[in-house]
């Protein structure tokens, strides 16, 4: 009995020097006799302890030697003893994982997704940019009880029962509403080939638009005086349409009075206008010797040159 309490004391005494963490603990991996060291940079380590496995492919290569507030206060240095013969690359990421459920964290190495680079080795540094953790199970649980409490999940009832109450009664016209909407795509479905043309040709309208845009915006600039005055000639253009109604009034009601003069008039002068047509070809040739009394056309082939010279004695009677 004495030996047995004289035992106890020894550990505990020895427990209390070395520190718990410090006590090997069995069923921990092989860290072989030449281990590495590298420390891993976490932004949250979760409840991760000391003694925690370090593993690679589930398989595992270390474990966790210590965990401490980084200098910047604001992540935690993780540091990890691996197995002499665990390679990995330089540019390898580290995250926290949960062996279950409900299991014990773990901090998992695993190769990047881009190229791998290097090699890692002792004192190597994993920074925060390449480590994470998956979500808490406290985390997702929150989750949803956000999304069932506070969003639209609550509302569902409400929203059955108001669908409900809504659509019952109206049968016919939502059926009636059904069948409008069905025959509408299907005129859509059969004309989809001129849809697809006006869209086709909208687009071309937009590419030439588009380029001569310039032309269209130089235009539109020249335009910008013209509007102006028209704007500053408001009234006045409006005074003239007015007075261009009125006169078209009066033309109106002037061409109606004068209407059966104007129809006496040219029904007088169609006897006339009927005679200059019989005369046809006479009334020209009447007008030639007229013109060129006393001689003829005919009497300019026997006249030499272009003029002559006529001497003429009127004789006028006392």
């Amino acid at each position: 009995m004495r030996r047995a309490l004289a035992l106890l004391a020894v550990l505990l005494l020895t427990a209390g020097c070395v520190g718990a963490y410090d006590i090997p603990l069995p069923g921990g991996a092989d860290v072989g006799s030449k281990p590495y060291r590298v420390t891993a940079q976490f932004r949250d380590v979760l409840d991760l302890v000391p003694q925690a496995a370090v593993k690679v492919n589930d398989v595992a290569v270390g474990r966790v030697e210590s965990i401490d507030l980084a200098e910047d206060e604001w992540t935690a240095d993780v540091r990890l003893v691996l197995n002499g013969d665990v390679r990995l690359p330089a540019n390898a990421v580290a995250q926290l994982r949960q062996t279950s459920l409900l299991g014990e964290k773990y901090v998992e190495l695993a190769h990047p997704r881009e190229a791998p680079t290097g090699t890692l080795a002792d004192g190597a540094v994993v920074p925060v940019e390449r480590s994470g953790r998956n979500p808490e199970v406290e985390e997702v649980f929150g989750a949803l009880a956000m999304v069932l409490n506070g969003g639209g999940v609550a509302q569902l009832r409400d929203i059955t029962r108001e669908l409900n109450a809504a659509l019952g009664g109206n049968e016919k016209e939502i059926r009636s509403l059904l069948s409008t909407v069905e025959a509408f795509v299907r005129g859509l479905d059969q004309n989809r080939g001129k849809i697809t043309a006006a869209l086709d040709g909208v687009k071309e309208l937009s590419t030439t638009l588009n380029a001569r845009r310039e032309p269209i915006g130089v235009v539109l600039d020249k335009l910008e005086p013209g509007l102006k005055v028209f704007a500053e000639q408001r009234e006045s253009l409006t005074t003239m349409l007015k007075a261009l109604d009125r006169l078209s009034g009066v033309a109106v009601r002037t061409i109606n009075a004068s209407k059966d003069d104007a129809v006496a008039g040219l029904r007088a002068l169609e006897p006339t206008l009927r005679r200059l047509a019989e005369a046809g070809q006479k009334l020209p040739q009447a007008l030639e010797v007229l013109l060129t009394y006393p001689f003829p056309d005919s009497a300019l082939d026997a006249i030499k040159g272009d003029y002559l010279n006529v001497f003429l004695t009127l004789v006028v009677p006392r």
